[in-house]
């Protein structure tokens, strides 16, 4: 029984504004609960994986890379969209730890799953913890840029805190780390 179902919205039609090689933009009409009608603009997302990278030595394993959308190099924990909305996101998440650091993990296990931009976009991301890493050759994409940083854990929530780790995903996993660190 939903005991909200006085908020929800029913889509009575639907169209395509823009699909890209990444995002599908999509108006729909939605009725509201008053019975009004509305536009409700949205991005369809297939989803995404990232992996907090754990050493021995406690450190964890990050990515800089230059982020165009908001015009700065950020530090981030690997990540990488679903090649296809029936990938298992541990695959997924496998993968990226590869690419984009080099290191494959003896262990992975999930931290939860987050829902980005609630309010335009569908994106979840799975967010996993790798440990029992081995380290490998980095194999990015051709268009990606990526410089690998090992940062101990607590110097990472330092830098969550205070801003020079801006990326949520990667905020989330690093925090969420720590408590389970601390348990």
């Amino acid at each position: 029984m939903c005991f909200d179902s006085d908020l929800i919205e029913t889509k009575i039609r639907s169209e395509d504004i823009f699909d890209g090689t990444l995002l599908h933009v999509r108006r729909d009409t939605v009725k509201l609960p008053n019975g009004a009608t509305a536009a409700r603009e949205w991005i369809k997302h297939p989803g995404a994986s990232a992996v907090i990278p754990i050493l021995p030595d406690g450190r964890i394993v990050l990515v800089r890379q230059y982020r165009y959308p908001i015009g700065a190099i950020t530090l981030e924990v690997p990540a990488g969209k679903l090649d296809s909305a029936d990938e298992d996101p541990l695959v997924c998440a496998t993968r990226e730890l590869s690419e984009e650091t080099g290191y494959t993990a003896g262990k992975i296990r999930k931290l939860t799953t987050i829902a980005t931009t609630v309010g335009f976009s569908n994106e979840v991301i799975h967010l996993y913890a790798a440990e029992e890493l081995k380290a490998g050759k980095q194999h990015t994409d051709s268009d990606e840029f990526i410089h690998v940083s090992l940062v101990p854990l607590e110097e990472a929530v330092a830098m969550a805190q205070d801003g020079r780790i801006v990326d949520a995903k990667s905020i989330i996993s690093i925090l969420m780390l720590m408590r389970m660190r601390q348990k």
